[in-house]
């Protein structure tokens, strides 16, 4: 298989500035939509929840939107969500059986980009114990295909992608399959905007932004704009600036970056103080755990 991520590490930049910006619940509201009516009745029906789908569907919309597995790729956010699922009271006293998968668990451990292509070509090469999880994940991207369109950019998102576009530089930083990616920022003609869109198939945020920001342009000129705390993980991995979309109060979070944060970032006085107070109100957002 090719190396889908050289097209990061061969990006040369053309200004002195870099913006990664996530995309579902951070550029477009599609969180909501593409989990509650997408991976949640996949995730009840090839995994035989039937039995216990009210909490089935509390679990995924915890793993995937309400905690700070926010915005994580699928394949961990599966494992995490049976995990908790099996431990739920409610699901223990009706004995259903919740399923694990080992095989799923070592493919995560060993593949770092996580995504339906390393998929299709685990199974392909004889580990058939993926074959299930396979289905699964091509059914999902199927429910996207078919239910997701007509959602629109957050507001003021394309007025801040033109206020810094005779700056920086923008790439797309997402785990996201790229093919989805692409329809939906060319649906609303932004993807103009950025110089390369990077989805699961490239590997993880962290690597992202390593391949294609760091050493290239000073750390304190890239900045990661998301609204999962995958974002600003990665964005610290590589010692970069993070600027948050405030889960519930994205409106918000755009027009502050539009008239106030991002003129920070281009003069330098966006890093210390500044992005501390956005974190922590940020990092207020999510819980760690459920109250269950």
């Amino acid at each position: 298989m090719s190396d889908s991520a050289q097209s990061l590490r061969d990006f040369k930049p053309k200004h002195d500035f870099f913006i990664g910006i996530d995309s579902d619940g951070c550029v477009f509201d599609s969180m909501e939509i593409k989990h509650k009516e997408c991976f949640t009745p996949m995730f009840v029906k090839h995994h035989n929840l039937q039995a216990v789908s009210k909490y089935a569907r509390e679990v995924w919309d915890f793993v995937n939107l309400y905690s700070k597995t926010r915005g994580a790729n699928r394949f961990p956010a599966l494992v995490r969500a049976l995990n908790l699922l099996r431990e739920r009271s409610e699901v223990q006293s009706r004995k259903v059986n919740v399923p694990s998968y080992p095989a799923l668990e070592d493919w995560i451990k060993r593949e770092s980009k996580l995504g339906n292509a390393t998929l299709a070509a685990e199974v392909e090469g004889g580990n058939h114990d993926l074959s299930h999880i396979k289905k699964w994940s091509d059914e999902v991207n199927e429910q996207v295909s078919d239910i997701v369109h007509g959602v629109p950019p957050f507001p003021l998102l394309r007025e801040t992608l033109d206020k810094s576009l005779p700056q920086a530089d923008m790439m797309v930083i997402s785990q996201t399959p790229c093919d989805a990616l692409q329809r939906e920022w060319a649906e609303h003609d932004i993807s103009k905007y950025v110089e390369i869109i990077a989805g699961q198939e490239m590997g993880t945020k962290t690597e992202h932004l390593k391949f294609a920001a760091v050493g290239k342009y000073d750390s304190n000129k890239i900045l990661m704009i998301g609204d999962a705390p995958g974002d600003h993980k990665a964005a610290k991995a590589n010692g970069v600036l993070f600027y948050p979309i405030l889960p519930g109060h994205e409106e918000r979070s755009w027009e502050r970056l539009h008239t106030e944060a991002l003129d920070r970032f281009f003069s330098g006085t966006y890093a210390g103080e500044y992005e501390e107070k956005l974190f922590l109100e940020f990092d207020s957002c999510l819980p760690e755990s459920p109250n269950w």
